[in-house]
């Protein structure tokens, strides 16, 4: 299906509003296509106008090549122009990862997200190198991905600089929490911020970002919508008092450190996906887990009291 062109201008290349979405299993640990194209036409109906799949969220340590195309099929074909669709492919194995953006684009993503290799440790020779691979295995634009504290390594200035030189990478998932950091390139590059962070999402759109890459976006689409439109308005009171009324929501789902784990609990309570199991190493929410992630979600009005 082609890319909904709408939605990606050279401001927001990737939409405005996306949420990098979990995973939905079945009890066995199968990947649920069913669930996950009905929860994808759920966050295109409220606020989103991008999704990113086989993300961190979306266990794609743990799923496997055909599962990896076979969902992204699955969520083009369920939100058909009315979202932007960007895949994960990301390894700390070039061949492997360049191999994922090729699979990727077969399956009919829009984009593509690609971290800086972890666990490795590579120079910012190989970084460089690396991501230059991906973005030349096809034609989509990329979106990188900068989160340190899980990869170590983080994209230098200089090599965002020679990066953003590169036709297709275009813009960048912002994890590393350095806000002013991000403001310098956006300035000297023109590259397309996204927050990867949601406590700093109005933070990163008052300093100039294109959107935002949410978790929390699962249980409150809407809300970060409006956030994106008061802040387009130059209202950031009314920005401020949006996010301020979004905090139960980003305590619920980023507030435990596991924002997948919670995601998929939250929408198992609020029925948007039948179960919330997860793929070892990640274990599946216990009955207490559940139980606070219950309580909390009440608490918020985001659910109703038994």
């Amino acid at each position: 299906m082609p890319a909904p062109t709408s939605l990606m201008t050279p401001a927001r290349p990737f939409g405005a509003v996306l949420t990098a979405m979990v995973t939905p299993m079945d009890r066995a640990g199968e990947v649920d296509l069913d669930a996950a194209a009905a929860l994808a036409r759920h966050l295109a109906d409220h606020g989103h106008d991008g999704l990113v799949l086989n993300g961190t969220t979306g266990e794609s340590p743990t799923t496997h090549a055909p599962e990896k195309a076979d969902l992204i099929a699955a969520v083009v074909d369920a939100v058909g122009d009315r979202a932007v669709v960007v895949a994960g492919a990301g390894s700390n194995d070039t061949v492997h990862a360049v191999r994922m953006a090729e699979q990727a684009a077969e399956a009919g993503a829009h984009g593509l997200l690609v971290v800086s290799p972890y666990y490795s440790r590579p120079s910012q020779e190989g970084v460089y190198l690396h991501t230059v691979a991906v973005a030349d295995a096809t034609d989509l634009p990329v979106m990188l991905y900068d989160v340190p504290g899980r990869t170590v390594v983080r994209y230098a200035p200089e090599t965002l600089d020679r990066l953003a030189a590169h036709d297709r990478v275009v813009a960048v998932k912002d994890a590393t929490g350095d806000v002013f950091a991000a403001l310098r390139v956006m300035q000297r590059t023109g590259l397309a911020y996204y927050s990867g962070d949601d406590p700093l999402n109005l933070a990163f759109l008052s300093h100039g970002a294109a959107g935002v890459v949410s978790m929390v976006g699962h249980v409150a689409g809407d809300a970060l919508a409006a956030l994106v439109r008061a802040v387009d308005a130059g209202d950031l009171a009314a920005a401020r008092a949006t996010l301020v009324a979004m905090l139960p929501a980003i305590d619920i789902i980023c507030g435990s450190g596991n924002g997948a784990l919670r995601a998929k609990v939250a929408l198992e309570l609020l029925g948007l996906i039948p179960d919330r199991t997860m793929r070892l190493p990640q274990a599946t929410a216990g009955d207490d887990e559940v139980a606070a992630v219950r309580a909390a979600m009440v608490a918020a009005g985001l659910l109703d009291a038994d």
